[in-house]
């Protein structure tokens, strides 16, 4: 049928025009459309369960040395200590390209308790 619509109607540059828009808007719609919304659909797990975690530089000057919140502890200790290994991880390879880290207080260490539901670890990237 597309096929009749096609030979029937004048091919005039409009029209190609037209169909080389169209064409190229539906490419449009593949995987890297949906990619923009996947951040939002999908989080990191751990043990099962959503931490939130976010890491932050401790001095303007010495972007290095950081900081990682872990929040919603109460759901378990272990899980949050991996998302807090794991977002130092992401911070270490975005601001350096690695993921060495020296650790002031690591993941595993028995001084991280919970405060108010989040735990805190501290370290510095190794480049």
């Amino acid at each position: 049928m597309l096929k009749t619509i096609l030979k029937s109607q004048r091919k005039t540059p409009a029209g190609i025009a037209m169909v080389l828009i169209a064409a190229s808007t539906l490419t449009a719609c593949g995987e890297g459309f949906r990619d923009s919304f996947r951040s939002q659909r999908y989080k990191e797990t751990f043990d099962g369960v959503y931490y939130k975690a976010k890491s932050q530089k401790v001095a303007k000057e010495e972007r290095d040395h950081f900081t990682v919140t872990v929040s919603r502890v109460g759901q378990g200790l272990s899980g949050a200590r991996q998302a807090g290994a794991h977002e130092a991880t992401k911070y270490c390879i975005k601001e350096y390209g690695t993921s060495k880290i020296d650790w002031v207080v690591a993941p595993d260490s028995e001084s991280v308790i919970p405060v108010d539901d989040k735990i805190q670890l501290e370290g510095y990237c190794r480049p």
